[in-house]
């Protein structure tokens, strides 16, 4: 776990050239930290596909698929991947009850997961964030992805 920003590109190539630095100031994002990124877009998607404040069991999650890497993770424990597109859509539409409904159903599953080590920053904020981002990146044509370190 450690840094982490999701964030709007034209493409897969210009994506995967953030791998080394991030996506800095190049392109529009929301940077967040201590969680592990993939988890929770397959959970957020989950919730999404069958929408409920009941958190499903962890293996449910694991037999999910995966994000796409665009810039598979190296030693140094950079990667960015795509967030898949049915996410972006129903994340761009998703309405305040949705996030919130979510954002309880995630901070379950964090804590269930990282106990103590639970990302400090608030679950519900990340979500209503990466929101304005997935109706952005739908409104522009582009893309969102997620890089991580």
């Amino acid at each position: 776990m450690g840094t982490i920003a999701f964030f709007i590109a034209p493409n897969d190539q210009a994506a995967a050239g953030t791998r080394s630095r991030g996506p800095g100031t190049n392109y529009p994002s929301v940077a967040c930290q201590d969680f592990d990124p993939d988890d929770a877009v397959v959970e957020w998607d989950m919730y999404f596909e069958a929408p409920s404040a009941e958190l499903p069991p962890l293996e449910a999650l694991y037999t999910r698929p995966w994000p796409i890497w665009v810039a598979e993770i190296v030693n140094d424990g950079t990667g960015v991947f795509v967030l898949p597109d049915r996410l972006v859509r129903a994340l761009a539409h998703a309405g305040p009850k949705d996030l919130d409904e979510l954002a309880h159903r995630w901070t379950t599953r964090l804590r269930q997961v990282d106990g103590d080590n639970m990302t400090c920053d608030n679950p519900l904020e990340i979500l209503q964030k990466v929101a304005r981002l997935a109706a952005t990146a739908i409104s522009t044509g582009d893309r969102l992805y997620c890089w991580h370190f």
